[in-house]
């Protein structure tokens, strides 16, 4: 079990009881993630999108820091979600390959430690509202993972059986619960309501918890296949079902700063904004969009990886703007330990802690990133400005700065510099078995 959290509760309390005995500091931040699903990097209004309107989430981009080469760690959904969360390579645990199934005998594992088991140890209020995609077998769901509220889907919303018949699969027995706790409360619901309703449920636990830190991952379900969209937003997009769910995910994301404004917490609230993978290509006009990015799901391609990332936090950030640097969502967990002030970053977490850099605008320490394929076959590497992809009995090198489309191969003119990245592979690979 979760040993070490006894000793960070001991702390938590020391700190409570006697406070004379600690550094007094400025309150730690709330956080709140919004990590929706399948959105691609040229999918929003600040990333390019000429015809789907995102004016809150531009908005922060606006008052925030927008990057522009953050990499999530699995281009597919349940290992990418378990990344973020554990600050962690997926293969670390078993979560590398594949998606998670209703029938699957597996989640994440209870030893893993999440953002929000950390947060809690430090007397935070946590919910997990929208798709979770980690497990439901005991040990796995969010209220076992550190939230103490769970409002949702425990799987992608295209694991229903009403949504398999539509597509043309009949067969598929598995009815989508929506849950609350580790309750069923509905099943397979009208997910046009979706969006509105986890966006009021939100809503309504923040007004309950503001009084307190609070860390709040906020997982949309849209605009992952199939599209929805509430009455209000139904129709109304230039870009067909798909731009009509963006533009409500906005509509969320708005309501959400507002009422953060409004209980006048802006100056004491971190927001995120990010996709948990790149867009899906095969639906045509219902899937969303890289931009001039090469591919997208389920690829080591960067419209596979790469995806918006906005940073907004106006009392916490010194600097605003654009971001070229390349960070990933491994590195949001010890960032946020950073941001909380603890400087003893917990062993074993694969990111980096960018807090410093963030607050003082300094630049971030280089580490290599490592990409696994849908199938959790380590499968490349970037350090710096250069990728290499091993797969297929192919070897692709990209001077990726400045080869974002990925379409010049380098290997057979810098061989010195492929071995350097190749050895970086099997080193990483072997460290995994100590």
């Amino acid at each position: 079990m979760k040993s070490w959290l006894s000793l960070l509760n001991l702390v938590f309390a020391i700190t409570i009881l006697f406070p004379g005995c600690v550094e007094t500091k400025k309150a730690a931040p709330n956080f709140i993630i919004f990590f929706v699903d399948d959105m691609g990097y040229g999918d929003l209004s600040c990333y390019g999108n000429p015809v789907i309107s995102t004016p809150n989430i531009d908005r922060l981009a606006e008052e925030g820091i927008r990057f522009t080469q953050f990499n999530v760690a699995s281009s597919v959904c349940t290992p990418s979600r378990a990344a973020l969360l554990t600050g962690r390579y997926p293969v670390r645990y078993g979560l590398a390959k594949g998606v998670l199934k209703p029938f699957s005998t597996y989640g994440l594992p209870d030893k893993e430690i999440t953002i929000a088991e950390y947060l809690k140890t430090k007397g935070y209020a946590t919910a997990c509202i929208g798709k979770w995609h980690l497990g439901i077998v005991e040990g796995s769901l969010p209220n076992d993972q550190g939230f103490d509220y769970f409002y949702g889907l425990p799987f992608s919303n295209d694991m229903s059986h009403k949504e398999q018949e539509i597509m043309g699969n009949p067969s598929y027995e598995y009815m989508l619960p929506v849950m609350e706790q580790k309750d069923t409360l509905e099943l397979d619901p009208n997910q046009s309501f979706m969006t509105k309703k986890l966006t009021l449920k939100a809503l309504t636990w923040l007004e309950a918890n503001r009084e307190k830190p609070f860390f709040i991952y906020m997982a949309h379900p849209m605009p992952h296949i199939p599209i929805y969209a509430s009455k209000d937003f139904k129709g109304k997009s230039r870009r067909g079902k798909y731009g009509d769910a963006v533009s409500e995910v906005d509509w969320s994301v708005g309501r959400i700063v507002a009422k953060i404004k409004e209980y006048g917490l802006e100056d004491n609230t971190v927001i995120i904004f990010a996709s948990d993978n790149g867009p899906s290509l095969n639906y045509g006009k219902d899937g969303g969009s890289a931009g001039s990015l090469r591919a997208g799901k389920g690829t080591t391609y960067e419209g596979g990886h790469r995806v918006p990332f906005i940073l907004w936090g106006p009392g916490v950030f010194k600097n605003v703007g654009v971001d070229r640097s390349f960070v990933s969502s491994l590195d949001v967990f010890p960032t946020i330990q950073g941001l909380e002030g603890d400087r003893m970053i917990m062993v074993g977490l694969d990111g980096r802690d960018l807090s410093r850099c963030l607050i003082n605008d300094s630049a971030f320490v280089e580490k290599p990133f490592f990409y696994y394929s849908r199938d959790g076959e380590l499968e490349g590497v970037r350090y710096k400005k250069n990728k290499l992809l091993i797969k297929d009995s192919c070897t692709e090198l990209y001077k990726i700065e400045q080869d974002l489309s990925e379409k010049y191969n380098l290997a057979s003119k810098d061989s010195l510099k492929v071995e350097e990245l190749r050895t970086m592979m099997v080193n990483f690979k072997r460290s995994l078995n100590r």
